[in-house]
C-alpha cells in the first residue's frame, strides 16, 4: 500500500489524480475573522437585518473566505508536497452557489494539466468546493510549479 504522506514531485502525478480534504462547517467566528483579518466589512457579511433584506435573505460568505478553503497547504496535499512545491502561480474561481453559515463544505482538487518546464514542472488542479446538499459552490484552477525528483 502506498504511504499517503510520501512527497510527491512532478513526476509522481498523473490526469485525473483527486485528493479530497476534510469538510469544514462555516460559523459566525469565520465570517467575523475573515472580516477583521482583510477588512471586507461588508453588512451582508455580518449584519443579520442588513442581510434579510438582500436576494440571499440571510448573511452569505466572503467569495475570498470560500476561495482560501481550496488552498493546497490547508489540503491533504500539504503534506506530501512539502518538499517540491516551488511556487503558486495562478488561480482562477467561478462562485456559482452562495454558502452560508451552517454550511458544511468539501474541497476537492483534480490534476487536469501536466506541463514540464525548464526548472520544475507546472501542475494544473481543478478545484472545487461542495456543500452538504453535494451542490457546486466554487469551481477553479490553481496552477503550482512542483519541483522534479531530484536524481541521486
Amino acid at each position: 500500500m502506498e504511504d499517503p504522506l510520501r512527497q510527491r514531485y512532478f513526476e509522481d502525478f498523473a490526469i485525473g489524480d483527486r485528493f479530497r480534504s476534510p469538510s469544514r462547517t462555516l460559523t459566525d467566528a469565520h465570517f467575523l475573522f475573515f472580516a477583521g483579518m482583510t477588512g471586507d466589512a461588508h453588512p451582508i457579511h455580518y449584519d443579520d437585518e442588513y442581510a434579510k433584506g438582500t436576494r440571499f435573505g440571510r448573511r452569505v460568505a466572503h467569495g475570498l473566505l470560500l476561495a482560501s478553503l481550496t488552498a493546497v497547504g490547508a489540503s491533504t496535499l500539504g503534506p506530501v508536497l512539502e518538499a517540491s512545491i516551488v511556487a503558486f502561480v495562478e488561480q482562477t474561481t467561478r462562485f456559482l452557489a452562495p454558502a452560508f453559515i451552517g454550511d458544511t463544505l468539501s474541497p476537492e482538487h483534480e490534476v487536469v494539466g501536466l506541463e514540464r518546464r525548464r526548472s520544475a514542472g507546472l501542475l494544473t488542479l481543478r478545484v472545487t468546493l461542495r456543500n452538504q446538499r453535494g451542490e457546486t459552490v466554487l469551481e477553479g484552477q490553481h496552477r503550482y510549479l512542483v519541483a522534479y525528483r531530484p536524481t541521486t
